[in-house]
């Protein structure tokens, strides 16, 4: 599930802990991370991990991920191993992560996915379309040519003889929908605004049915934070922003709800799907147990430790997740949002989640030099 992180919208920053010096990074060709080696005794938590689950997760991303040549060894591996824990600690080596200005801890979001009422047909009830993928949008990748532009992708449309880029938000609000295929039609504008952020969801139709919406593609403009917005117009205290505080405002304020969200150009088109959620990785989300990362330093398929906290309970979060999913708010080297799930507890863990973490990728042990 491709999403934007709810820290985007909270903006707010987190500094690590205190300054590293002089510490040798070990440095693998297949990431950009800065790596230090650390004995399985130091990562916290580790011990009273439930390897069951995360032995399922990671096996079930090997379904995606035995194809990435980092992987394929150690996904064969793991089809006739029985010992999930084992698995772990004879097939890989822990390192932590560190960020370029020595520090060893960054910051931790949440993400869910939402639950909308919504119907097949509109109405004065049901007006706000989840649009499909548009045909006359293209994908532009430059790699052939601008080798070193093999991470960036342009979206546009044609107009002329040229190539322009596509409708932002606000120009697809005053183009008839006649244009577009709808899939559904909701009630609440500001409910689609955050499903456009979290990429994918689910939408309750009248008859209780319940379909699948997971991320197709996006329009190719920048993401901006209203949560900025709101701060720089001392609508929201910095550090009263939340998803709930700015579902909140924007309710109590609709003469400025479209001023506002038209601030982000940022649009998501989408897909119908048999499934729920999945992630970058192509694989159903599992709750509490996957993240999204910035695959530059976390590459998708790998295990990754993380010690954080919960936002609302204040207990501590160490586990053994799956990077399965990446974002286009998700940036940085010690850098996750953490998956939630679908529940009204998950909504408001991941609403207000903007916690530390500390991080640790296992590397499988053929791609280590000894």
């Amino acid at each position: 599930m491709k999403h934007f992180s709810i820290f985007f919208i909270l903006v707010l920053f987190f500094g690590g802990c205190a300054l590293k010096k002089d510490i040798e990074y070990e440095k693998l060709s297949f990431t950009e991370a800065n790596l230090v080696e650390v004995p399985w005794e130091n990562i916290k938590g580790f011990d009273t991990n439930d390897f069951e689950s995360s032995f399922e997760v990671f096996k079930l991303g090997c379904t995606k991920s035995a194809r990435f040549e980092t992987l394929k060894n150690v996904c064969t591996l793991a089809n006739t191993s029985t010992d999930p824990k084992g698995f772990f600690t004879s097939n890989f080596t822990p390192y932590k992560l560190y960020s370029d200005k020595g520090l060893d801890s960054g910051l931790m979001t949440g993400y869910y996915e939402p639950i909308l009422n919504g119907s097949r047909t509109k109405s004065e009830i049901y007006k706000y379309p989840i649009y499909k993928v548009p045909n006359d949008i293209y994908v532009i990748d430059l790699s052939s040519v601008y080798p070193e532009l093999g991470n960036y992708r342009l979206r546009g449309r044609i107009e002329g003889n040229k190539i322009v880029p596509y409708y932002s938000r606000s120009e697809l609000k005053n183009i008839d929908e006649s244009n577009f295929d709808t899939i559904v039609y909701v009630d609440s504008e500001i409910d689609l605004f955050f499903l456009h952020i979290q990429g994918s969801g689910k939408v309750k139709l009248e008859d209780g049915t319940i379909i699948n919406v997971g991320y197709g593609m996006q329009n190719g403009h920048r993401y901006y934070s209203i949560g900025r917005k709101l701060i720089e117009i001392g609508a929201l205290q910095k550090e009263d922003v939340s998803l709930q505080t700015i579902s909140k405002w924007l309710e109590e304020n609709p003469h400025m709800t479209d001023e506002i969200l038209n601030l982000n150009q940022s649009y998501i088109f989408f897909t119908e799907n048999t499934k729920s959620a999945t992630g970058s990785l192509g694989i159903e989300l599992k709750a509490q147990k996957k993240i999204a990362v910035d695959r530059r330093y976390i590459p998708l398929g790998f295990p990754v430790f993380i010690n954080t906290t919960n936002p609302i309970t204040k207990e501590p979060i160490d586990t053994l997740v799956l990077a399965a999913d990446t974002g286009g708010a998700i940036k940085g080297e010690i850098r996750g949002d953490f998956f939630w799930g679908n529940t009204q507890e998950a909504k408001e863990a991941a609403g207000l989640m903007k916690e530390k973490v500390t991080m640790y990728l296992f590397v499988p042990n053929d791609l280590i030099s000894k």
